[in-house]
């Protein structure tokens, strides 16, 4: 394994941690029993890598060849779901929302992970002179487990409706492009932090896409 290889395997375990955390919280916070919470900490995690696999066309997707993703996914929601039945009676709204910021910081460390690694495994494939190609799907990897986990809840993706997110990703999609034409370890490393400090510049001072006036009278 090369070194580029090992610190992309790293990124993703990083990536695979923080957004089971992430979805279990949520899952938590929306009141699912255990097996749920497992479920969208999972999908959360892993969902995005396997829409990106199956777009590329790599059957079986990642988490059916390699199960190393599927159980630090939920091994991260067990472990966080017995946290808090061990702490409920210290848990309360206000001590939730004290835990968001680093939430949110985890669902950053996520994004910038799986951004560059889906951005690596298109290029990896053969999808090098394919920019376009390469920041979609780099996008797609990023996001797309976000997007799985809100449906499932029941509410508009994340991405639809407030913060910077998917345009952080895109912008860290294009930076490694660039980037990596003279080092991918350089374009790893910028990308990842990058996209993390977009996301919680964005977050401090609730910075939002505009969208459009509209009343319902």
């Amino acid at each position: 394994m090369t070194l580029t290889q090992k610190i992309i395997f790293i990124t993703e375990i990083i990536g695979t941690v923080a957004f089971a955390l992430a979805g279990t919280m949520l899952g938590i916070r929306k009141k699912m029993d255990i097996f749920g919470v497992i479920v969208l900490g999972g999908i959360t995690a892993v969902g995005g890598g396997c829409i990106r696999d199956i777009l590329l066309g790599l059957f079986p997707p990642m988490l059916f060849r390699n199960a190393v993703y599927v159980n630090i996914a939920f091994l991260t929601s067990i472990l966080v779901f017995l946290f808090v039945c061990w702490r409920h009676n210290k848990l309360n709204q206000d001590t939730i929302n004290k835990y968001l910021p680093f939430i949110d910081f985890c669902d950053a460390i996520g994004l910038a992970a799986f951004t560059v690694v889906g951005a690596d495994t298109a290029i990896t494939n053969g999808y090098t002179d394919n920019s376009f190609l390469v920041v979609f799907v780099a996008t797609l990897t990023g996001v797309g487990g976000g997007i799985l986990r809100d449906i499932i809840v029941g509410i508009t993706p994340v991405i639809f409706r407030k913060q910077v997110y998917a345009i952080a990703s895109i912008i860290g999609g294009i930076v490694y492009v660039n980037i990596r034409l003279y080092d991918t370890n350089l374009a790893i490393f910028i990308t990842f932090i990058l996209i993390i400090v977009i996301r919680m510049v964005s977050r401090k001072f609730k910075l939002n896409l505009p969208i459009a006036p509209f009343s319902k009278k």
